[in-house]
């Protein structure tokens, strides 16, 4: 989908609950707060539960509509909004404590790309957390991007954990109306020295 045809979903409705993904916050709970961006961003409700919780947070999609609706929640005013394709925003190298790219879905050498440079944004030891649609959830058939190709795995992520400290790389379940789907975890924190 191109940017318009999500500024027009946006428009249409909310499209994601106000609270953050259970487990995007169970990670991200004790961490201390620092310099974050939260990619492919949305509404913002993963950037704004963390600027609640005293992060400095950029908001990045391609969706001025759907930041927009961030923006004029309670905590807007506390993220800096960026609209811009998260394939080609950059941060300065070894400027972010934490990078979230929670649901979004690229091609894999285009995800693999993405992801490589978002370590190099990472200063020592901050954390990056990828989640999104794994390969096997299509199998299952509880909603979500159907196309194989574009969907996550602990193999196509496998050259991103390589430059990380990995806590978790792994399938893990998500609990939707439909039943249980699949999703991929990548968590882990850029070598202090390497």
């Amino acid at each position: 989908m191109h940017a318009a045809d999500w500024d027009a979903r946006y428009a249409e409705r909310q499209q994601w609950s106000a609270t953050p993904n259970p487990l995007v916050a169970q990670l991200c709970a004790d961490l201390p707060p620092g310099d974050a961006v939260d990619l492919a961003a949305g509404e913002g409700r993963h950037a704004l539960w963390l600027a609640a919780r005293g992060w400095r947070v950029t908001a990045v999609d391609f969706s001025a509509v759907g930041l927009d609706r961030g923006r004029a929640t309670a905590h807007g005013r506390d993220v800096q909004w960026a609209v811009a394709d998260a394939t080609t925003w950059r941060a300065a190298e070894a400027s972010l404590d934490l990078v979230l790219v929670a649901y979004l879905h690229l091609a894999e050498a285009d995800t693999v790309a993405l992801l490589t440079r978002a370590v190099g944004w990472l200063r020592p030891g901050g954390r990056l957390l990828v989640l999104g649609h794994d390969v096997d959830n299509v199998a299952h058939g509880v909603g979500g991007p159907q196309d194989t190709a574009i969907l996550h795995s602990v193999d196509r992520l496998a050259p991103v954990a390589a430059l990380l400290d990995v806590d978790r790389c792994e399938q893990v379940p998500r609990e939707v109306d439909a039943g249980t789907a699949l999703d991929t975890l990548l968590w882990g924190a850029r070598p202090v020295s390497r």
